[in-house]
């Protein structure tokens, strides 16, 4: 296969690029705009001028954003970027949301103690970058704000005048740990042996929950696989149940395909080329980074390499606050194939925020036989992966360009919501996190 030269993609996508990047600087949609927070929907940027978002834990980058009910020390960190000079009067709100993430009608004082709006005070301006903008964050719960419930929670920042228009959302989790959950992972699975899947068998201990007596009505369990939600499930009733336990084995929900380690890319420089990066070119006002071209991994060899699960992290290698002073890139991705039919192509990962939209969509190159995309991108390192969507679906596949491999290192979390009869939201009794191989 012959790879597309470096000075065909600054000739070509480095045109669209910058013309993409003027819309974005200047806080125009390339496609509809600032939309509202549809239900259903986690986390998401919905104004195309604010970037980088991450929920967290406080304190860890790389775990699920769960907390636990009742805890001083466990907190929620949100924090993103706006591309401008100045800052914004931003505010926010948390909205509870049941076992699916759809908003579930509670009134505010059922989930909250305080105010349910809040300014974003803390901020701060970048440093010494190309491309301005300014650095938010906030933690909850805070001073102003506290959740009393457990559950799903929304946290959507609007700006002051325009309460209506949800700018970006986070989604987090807080549990009451009422249920214990057990879990182990195995690439023995009803659909093969060491093939290309892996199969859970998980065990949900409810004793502690003294309320839930019907675990075949009143329980309900989701699992999801390295942060995706395209792919998550939830088993609504045990495989069997009895002595204040529940069991969920053999279940076709409980088998997974394996997928690959995420791939890594990192551009934490303007200066030298990171892993992974072929070149960097500078066309005002952005630095472009031109990532090495990908292939599809499906029928190669496995080799393992420790990811983060499409996780990302802000950093430039040549500063001592990423926070401010990492500047922003146009980065571009190149994926050698033959066009496939009736499937899209998407790029996933938190810094997609998993969804299947523009912003991830890869467009297909028929001169260079290849799908292509660019993102402005903060400097950093970043963890990615390419899944194929039949049209008319939301569920991706990692076969056709990733491949399945049983060996592959998955993150699975593990959820177990209950509402007993006559409640009017869906408590989260636990959480755990399992990982194949290990």
């Amino acid at each position: 296969m012959t790879l597309k030269p470096t000075y065909h993609i600054l000739a070509g996508s480095i045109r669209n690029a910058i013309a993409l990047s003027a819309m974005i600087l200047i806080g125009i949609s390339a496609d509809s705009g600032i939309g509202v927070a549809m239900a259903a929907d986690r986390t998401a940027v919905y104004a195309p001028h604010f970037r980088s978002l991450q929920v967290y834990p406080e304190g860890n980058y790389y775990a699920p954003p769960i907390v636990s009910l009742g805890a001083p020390s466990d907190r929620i960190t949100v924090s993103f970027d706006e591309i401008a000079d100045s800052r914004s009067y931003l505010r926010y709100r948390l909205v509870h949301c049941d076992a699916m993430w759809r908003p579930d009608g509670l009134l505010e004082n059922e989930y909250l103690r305080g105010f349910n709006e809040a300014n974003i005070d803390t901020y701060d301006f970048s440093q010494g970058t190309n491309i301005n903008y300014v650095h938010y964050s906030l933690t909850v719960p805070n001073e102003n704000m506290e959740y009393t419930l457990s559950g799903n929670y929304l946290i959507q920042v609007y700006n002051e005048d325009d309460p209506d228009t949800t700018l970006l959302q986070a989604a987090f989790s807080v549990t009451e740990n009422t249920i214990e959950l057990g879990a182990g992972v195995t690439s023995r699975t009803d659909f093969d042996y060491n093939g290309h899947h892996q199969q859970l068998d998980i065990e949900a201990d409810f004793k502690k929950a003294s309320t839930l007596n019907n675990p075949y009505t009143d329980l309900a369990v989701t699992i999801s696989q390295n942060g995706r939600i395209d792919n998550e499930v939830m088993l609504r009733a045990p495989s069997r149940a009895g002595g204040g336990k529940a069991s969920y084995q053999h279940l076709p929900e409980l088998v997974f395909p394996a997928g690959n380690e995420y791939r890594r890319m990192e551009c934490v420089s303007t200066l030298y080329p990171g892993m992974k990066v072929e070149s960097i070119e500078y066309a005002e006002p952005f630095y472009h980074i031109v990532v090495g071209g990908d292939e599809s991994r499906d029928g190669q060899t496995y080799l393992y390499d420790q990811t983060q699960f499409g996780r990302f992290t802000v950093r430039n290698s040549n500063t001592n606050d990423s926070d401010t002073e990492a500047d922003y890139v146009m980065v571009h991705f190149t994926l050698y194939s033959p066009r496939l039919k009736d499937v899209d192509v998407f790029l996933d990962g938190d810094f997609t925020q998993r969804r299947f939209d523009p912003e991830s969509l890869m467009v297909y190159n028929a001169a260079y036989q290849a799908y292509e995309k660019t993102l402005m991108l903060k400097q950093g390192a970043y963890n990615y992966q390419y899944l194929t969507v039949p049209h008319g679906s939301m569920k991706g596949n990692t076969s056709p360009m990733e491949g399945d491999y049983y060996q592959t290192v998955n993150e699975y979390l593990i959820k177990a919501y209950y509402r007993v009869p006559g409640e009017r939201y869906d408590r989260l009794g636990g959480a755990t996190v399992v990982y194949s191989g290990k």
